[in-house]
Order: C-alpha cells, then sequence, then structure tokens
C-alpha cells in the first residue's frame, strides 16, 4: 500500500536522525485536509531542520513529491505537505504549547512500530 509506504519512509527518516514522540494519526475521516498528520519532536532547532531535511530527502528519493514547506526558517514548527499526508516537526516546546494531539484527539493513533524498520 502506497500510503504505507510514505509513512514508514517519514517515520524511519524521523527516527535516523533521532527524532522522538513520533506520532501518525489518521485523520482522513474528519478532514478533507489530508489523510494522515506525522508529528514529531526534536530537542534543537537545528535536529528540527535536520529531520525536515531527511524526510524530504528520503520522500524525494522514492519519487514522493513535496507540495509545500513551511517553517524552515525559524526551525521551531516545519510543516511538510505531501498531499495526503503532513509532517509536522517541533522544536519539543513549541510541541507542547501547540498540543496537535488534543485538537485532533478523535484523530486515530496508528503505531509507528508498524512503519520502523529493522537496522
Amino acid at each position: 500500500m502506497a500510503i504505507d509506504n510514505k509513512l514508514s519512509v517519514i517515520v524511519n527518516s524521523a527516527d535516523d536522525k533521532k527524532g522522538f514522540d513520533i506520532k501518525v494519526l489518521d485523520i482522513s475521516r474528519l478532514t478533507t485536509l489530508s489523510d494522515y498528520f506525522v508529528i514529531i519532536s526534536g530537542n534543537s532547532q537545528r535536529q528540527v531542520m535536520s529531520i525536515s531535511d531527511e524526510i524530504e530527502e528520503k520522500m524525494s528519493e522514492q519519487g514522493y513529491e513535496l507540495l509545500q514547506k513551511e517553517g524552515y526558517q525559524s526551525g521551531k514548527w516545519i510543516l511538510l505537505d505531501f498531499g495526503d499526508i503532513i509532517v509536522h516537526v517541533f522544536y519539543k516546546e513549541d510541541r507542547e504549547f501547540y498540543n496537535l494531539e488534543r485538537l485532533w484527539i478523535d484523530g486515530e493513533s496508528r503505531n509507528i512500530e508498524n512503519f520502523i524498520q529493522s537496522k
């Protein structure tokens, strides 16, 4: 399934750059905005940017087009829009402040272990 492959690339890219508290939320029945949100935390602005760069690079290598990128300059909340998946990479304090999981509490959480590849 193509969507699971995309999610796997995103989750593994974030994991490779030591992103933490990775959440995959299925929001497809809640909005037409997207099918999934992937929410990731980093410990510094530099790490947030590095996670974002890795996701963008690995998705491009797999032939997935990035439709839009927002917030890269600040490195506190970077949004990567791949159409059916929107990735939010947060500096940890900003993630706590904005608390997207609470806003999208009705989204169905997917187990990220299903997407992590053995190293």
